[in-house]
């Protein structure tokens, strides 16, 4: 029988998963598919029945999901409870549970460092700032900072993870070895003219990481890597939270290379 995945999220959009796991799937002799399953907020109880009923296999949880699906779930990973958003549902011992692999796919880049940063800065309060702070927990990066233009929200995720929040107008005084882009600051559209960071302000010899990854090269990246900063691109993100899903799914790992040559093939193809 055909095991059944796929991703909810409202509105949907064009989303790189199918591909990648669809890709994965194949590779791996599996019989099983990945779909795209366009969920509105008031549909969340009725699709989590189905996934209960229908078997599904697992499922990938994006905006605006990632908080209230976790009334649904039997159980709740560690990383899930410490970052309070959900974006992974698999089996596990007839339960549902929830990860959150973004954590995960924004540590992987960060292992994979001659050497860890000693500090670091997130930028950003949302979701993907509480997965950044618990990524660097998990590293053991102690001197973390967190700037948001509105203040409280930064003080809230410095509260709930030991940091220290900084006021977003000083945020470029201070001097971390790693600076983390989680703001829409230089996507694609209305913000890509855009960037988080003054172009002449980068410490020297710092990490910059951007989690935005259309476009591939955000102007934030561009500008790091004039001033001589090493940079991280945000798909490298979205592959390791991919591979992680993957796992979590197959019990397999996906050649990573090969994974992310096809998400650069899509991201090419769709311009």
């Amino acid at each position: 029988m055909t095991k059944i995945h796929g991703i909810i999220g409202w509105p949907l959009g064009h989303s790189l998963s199918p591909a990648l796991h669809n890709f994965g799937f194949e590779t791996i002799g599996l019989d099983a598919r990945y779909e795209a399953w366009p969920t509105p907020p008031e549909d969340l109880g009725d699709f989590m029945d189905r996934f209960r009923s229908e078997n599904i296999r697992g499922a990938s949880v994006t905006i605006p999901h990632k908080r209230t699906v976790m009334q649904y779930v039997d159980e709740m990973t560690f990383r899930a409870k410490s970052v309070g958003a959900v974006n992974t549902l698999f089996w596990k011992d007839g339960n549902i549970w929830g990860e959150n692999t973004d954590v995960i796919g924004l540590a992987e880049p960060l292992r994979q460092l001659d050497e860890l940063p000693g500090s670091a800065m997130i930028l950003g309060a949302g979701g993907a700032a509480r997965a950044a702070a618990a990524a660097l927990r998990e590293l053991d990066v102690e001197n973390v900072t967190v700037a948001n233009r509105t203040r409280s929200k930064a003080e809230i995720i410095a509260h709930d993870f030991v940091l220290r929040a900084v006021d977003w107008q000083a945020r470029m005084d201070e001097r971390p070895e790693l600076i983390i882009n989680t703001t829409p600051l230089g996507m694609s559209g209305d913000l890509e003219a855009l960037s988080p960071w003054d172009a002449d302000r980068f410490p020297e010899g710092c990490v910059v990481y951007d989690i935005v990854y259309n476009p591939l090269r955000t102007r934030l990246l561009r500008e790091a890597q004039a001033a001589g900063c090493r940079t991280i691109e945000g798909l490298e993100m979205f592959l390791h939270q991919g591979l992680a899903q993957f796992r979590l799914w197959t019990g397999k790992n996906l050649d990573e290379q090969a994974a992310r040559e096809l998400l650069l093939e899509q991201l090419g193809t769709k311009g």
